[in-house]
């Protein structure tokens, strides 16, 4: 009998090998982890019991239990998804999640290139990719990699964009449509692009790829 669930876990293999290759060529760390178990050991292990953690608006983050992982073994962890703190309190976890030894988040889209997109409502995630943190760990998902520029655009605010403006509770015209209709300024989420299209000179950064989908 043929193997049926084989051959997509095959392919899978062979679009993250060649995409590691790409983003290592860009100056990157990249790693290929297949599990969420992998994935939790791989940053329990590279990131220190000491070391101060600042967590991206991430679903990926949260889908894996990093968030917990960390928070429970006692890093001192700057996660402005905290519910138990006030708005005002969780605008100055953003601004401390800039400045913390290690920052993870997930990515909103990865070209077959290996350029990271992203696109954010208030640019604290994409700020804290670019400068300030020592080290970067980026995830991503499968789900994840377009095979152009444009792709990863329309992916982010055809698939993304609407499904986080839902889990938000946003009243944005995508929420309510699926996808993308170009919104006006006063109600978009879609406010800042970024291409990182080679590691940032004075971060180290390390991005675990995995055929798990992940995230929106």
């Amino acid at each position: 009998m043929d193997d049926f669930a084989g051959v997509p876990m095959w392919h899978k293999g062979i679009v993250l090998d060649q995409l590691s290759a790409r983003l290592t060529a860009r100056g990157f760390h990249a790693v290929i982890l297949n599990t969420a178990d992998e994935i939790k050991d791989f940053i329990g292990k590279t990131i220190p019991a000491e070391a101060t953690v600042g967590l991206g608006g991430s679903v990926t983050l949260r889908e894996t239990g990093i968030d917990v992982l960390l928070k429970s073994r006692g890093n001192t962890v700057f996660d402005h998804w905290d519910s138990s703190k006030s708005a005002a309190e969780n605008h100055e976890t953003r601004r401390k999640e800039l400045t913390s030894d290690y920052f993870l988040t997930g990515i909103n889209a990865v070209t077959r290139d290996g350029e990271l997109v992203n696109i954010d409502g208030a640019g604290n995630r994409v700020a804290a990719m670019i400068f300030g943190p020592k080290h970067v760990i980026a995830i991503i998902g499968y789900n994840k990699i377009a095979s152009s520029m444009d792709e990863a655009i329309w992916r982010i605010k055809n698939v993304a964009s609407p499904k986080n403006s839902k889990r938000l509770g946003l009243n944005t015209p995508c929420a309510k449509t699926g996808h993308c209709v170009d919104c006006k300024p006063s109600s978009s989420i879609c406010r800042i692009t970024s291409v990182i299209s080679y590691k940032p000179m004075l971060t180290e950064f390390t991005i675990i790829l995995t055929p798990l989908e992940l995230g929106y």
